[in-house]
């Protein structure tokens, strides 16, 4: 299969790698193994995207980390997350193949477990519709460079920004009432709830309710962030809160 010389492949990059790092649900097989999810906490596949590079973890005497050390071949297939339920973004499916690499074992921050980390090393990337049949033509499933799948110009890109946004807003509410609270002065106890939106390498709108009503008000960065760590020292930098 060949790109079509006439997409846009710059947009179907970010289209693509947005799904890497915002996926609804994640998909694994893996040759010569029945059950790639034995041996994993509770069955879940924990997946992050580093650089347009899928990295999975798992515990070092699962099945699936024996199936890395072999460099077996799979192939991983992820819905998209973006946007609310029903949202027509969320008719997409990305579709990698490769084969596993072993990239060392890890011991767990919060306990003595000991992991291996697993990259899937791509031989290749397609971007098709969720809604679309299985015996559809090969037309509707569109491949997509691994050069401009990987490109750094797509780390910040919109998937990312979604799921930093949801981790802020539902891992770290403390954090934000009180940068809230200590940026207008408030009593931490009259701040009921904040929502960050609308997160962008250029700043952030921020929402809160206090016993005076709703309010927002949009954070600006100092400069524009063009990579992921450096976007989050800017948003804590702003907010003056603990945020991870």
């Amino acid at each position: 299969m060949t790109v079509d010389p006439g997409l846009d492949v710059r947009r179907l990059a970010a289209a693509a790698r947005s799904i890497l790092a915002c996926p609804l649900e994640v998909q694994l097989v893996v040759d010569g193994l029945d059950d790639p999810a034995a041996g994993l906490d509770e069955g879940v596949l924990e997946m992050q995207d580093h650089g347009g590079h899928p990295v999975l973890s798992c515990p070092a005497g699962a099945p699936l980390a024996v199936a890395a050390t072999d460099r077996c071949g799979a192939l991983l297939t992820l819905t998209s997350g973006l946007g609310d339920d029903g949202s027509p973004d969320r008719d997409a499916t990305l579709t990698l193949s490769g084969r596993l690499d072993a990239l060392g074992l890890e011991q767990c921050e919060c306990c003595d477990e000991v992991r291996m980390r697993i990259c899937l090393d791509l031989d290749l990337v397609l971007l098709a519709r969720a809604s679309a049949p299985h015996d559809a033509p090969d037309e509707t499933r569109v491949r997509v460079p691994l050069g401009a799948f990987t490109a750094p110009e797509h780390d910040l890109n919109r998937g990312f920004l979604q799921r930093s946004t949801e981790h802020a807003n539902h891992c770290h509410q403390d954090e934000l009432r009180r940068a809230v609270a200590s940026m207008t002065q408030t009593r931490l106890g009259e701040v009921v709830g904040v929502q960050l939106t609308g997160l962008r390498p250029e700043g952030v709108e921020l929402r809160w309710v206090d016993l005076t009503g709703a309010h927002r008000t949009v954070l600006r960065f100092a400069r524009p962030a063009t990579t992921a760590p450096e976007l989050g020292e800017l948003l804590r930098s702003e907010l003056h809160a603990g945020l991870c």
